[in-house]
Parts: structure tokens; C-alpha cells; sequence
């Protein structure tokens, strides 16, 4: 496994980079202070995983993750910062993993345990393409609805429904309950008291999956949330899929309601 770490803080880039090297899986681990000398690494090399200092000078973290991702979106992006407010913006980027300054050597190992094992669990639309249950229909291009054999879902809490969107935008890649929080509630503290709050979005989305008879969609194992594709027909998924008929009905427009949608519509229009 490679590990590309950037950090305009030198000697904390060696530290990162060492504790790296200290990890089993890990194979090559390259570092950069600047984050255009990462990119420019990025357009001749791959990484499995990408660990980006947030607050630097010459060009942020939160926007050479976009970048890295333009040019590998299998690139697993994990931030590393000693600012915590950026938390909401590394997952609504579907960050895989966010560690706090000063990191120690058994969470670096945990993130990265996280973001290989949600990687290798994510199986590619197009492995599935064939299998998807044609009776649930999910629309992405525009606004975010779902279809049951036709009928429109209704969901009782727009949360829910905000939810099961960004597990579809996903792509069947597992998230945190952390992850689902930061996405839902932008400005919110993840406390006791918003961890119950998440669990009443939970159940609300699986009781109304269940209610039309779908709730094998939906996937809850321990703290983690994910879907399952297959069971599916989805236009992203069929774009992904290089489906013309679903390239030629996409006009720009991605799940526009939400504004973490915003980075897989720039790499759609990209493509």
C-alpha cells in the first residue's frame, strides 16, 4: 500500500511519514511541504491513501483533496490537522478518515485500518450492474428521489432522506456514524445528546425502507452505515457505468438540494 503524506510543517511531515513507514501494510510512503509539488507527484503516480495537512499556504488540504481526487478518485483522502472546525468540510468531502494534531502511531494505524477495509467492502457499480433489482429506481440527476416500482417514497423526516442520499453518493462505501453527523448537521456537536438524535434518523430511514418493502438496501453493521448497490438502479451508477443513455440524460445538475454533492457533480462534469 502506498501512502502519500502533506504537511508544510517539516518536521511534523517526517514524524507522519516515519510512523508510516512503522505500519505493516504500508509499502512506500512519500511526503511533501507543498501541497503543488504533492499535486503534480499525483499526475505520474497513484496513492491508496493521501494524508493532507488541512491549513497550508500555498493551497489548503480540503481543495488538493478535491484535486487529488479529479485525478485518482480511488484515493482514499485521511486529514490531518490540529483544527477541528474543519471537520464538516473533510467528511461532506468524503474524507475516509480525520485525525487531530498531535497524532500518536494507534490512531494513525486505526484510520488507516478504516479507510482500506471501506475501500475493499465498496465493490464498484459496474461489478453489479447486471444483478440490480430494476423495481427500485434511484434518481440523482437534479433532485434525490427514490421509486419503488414506480411510487415516489415518502419519508417522514427529511434528514432520513438527506441520509440515505449521501450512503447512495457513497457508493456502497461504509461511513461512520461520526461521518453521517457531520454531514447532517453541519454546525452540530457530535455529544450524547445529537448521538441520540442520529439514532432517531436511523431508525426513521429504516423503518420507512421498511414500510415499502426495500430495508435490504440499508445496511447497519455495528458503527458503521452503508448500501448496497445491487439491489438498485441508479443513474449515477449507470453514468459511472458509461450507460449512454444515463451520460446523455445528466445535464449538470447532481442531487442539488446538498451541498456536499458539490465535489461528486464537479468530477461528473469533468468526465
Amino acid at each position: 500500500m502506498k501512502i502519500l503524506c502533506v504537511d508544510d510543517e517539516k518536521l511534523i511531515l517526517q514524524l507522519t511519514l516515519s510512523m508510516c513507514k512503522e505500519l505493516p501494510q504500508v509499502t512506500e510512503a512519500t511526503g511533501f511541504t507543498k501541497a503543488s509539488d504533492a499535486l503534480g507527484w499525483m499526475k505520474f503516480n497513484e496513492a491508496d491513501i493521501a494524508l493532507l495537512d488541512i491549513n497550508m499556504p500555498d493551497m489548503d488540504g480540503l481543495t488538493l483533496a478535491a484535486k487529488i481526487k479529479e485525478v485518482h478518485p480511488d484515493t482514499s483522502i485521511i486529514f490531518l490537522t490540529g483544527y477541528a472546525e474543519y471537520a464538516v468540510e473533510a467528511f461532506a468531502m468524503h474524507a475516509s478518515g480525520y485525525l487531530l494534531k498531535p497524532i500518536s502511531l494507534e490512531r494513525l494505524a486505526e484510520e488507516v485500518d478504516w479507510a482500506m477495509k471501506s475501500k475493499a467492502g465498496a465493490e464498484k457499480p459496474a461489478e453489479k450492474a447486471q444483478e440490480r433489482d430494476s423495481h427500485i429506481t434511484v434518481k440523482t440527476f437534479g433532485e434525490f428521489d427514490i421509486l419503488v416500482d414506480g411510487k415516489l417514497v415518502t419519508f417522514t423526516r427529511q434528514r432520513a432522506k438527506e441520509l440515505l442520499a449521501y450512503l447512495v453518493d457513497r457508493q456502497g462505501s461504509s461511513i461512520t456514524r461520526a461521518n453521517a453527523f457531520a454531514v447532517l448537521w453541519e454546525t452540530g456537536v457530535y455529544d450524547r445528546k445529537m448521538q441520540k438524535q442520529l439514532d432517531v434518523i436511523i431508525r426513521s430511514l429504516r423503518d420507512t425502507l421498511r414500510e415499502y418493502g426495500i430495508e435490504e438496501i440499508f445496511e447497519v453493521n455495528g458503527g458503521s452505515l452503508r448500501i448496497c448497490p445491487e439491489y438498485m438502479d441508479c443513474d449515477l451508477y449507470r453514468f459511472f457505468d458509461g450507460d449512454i443513455d444515463a451520460v446523455n440524460s445528466y445535464r449538470g445538475e447532481y442531487m442539488s438540494a446538498y451541498s456536499w454533492a458539490s465535489l461528486t457533480e464537479a468530477y461528473m462534469n469533468r468526465i
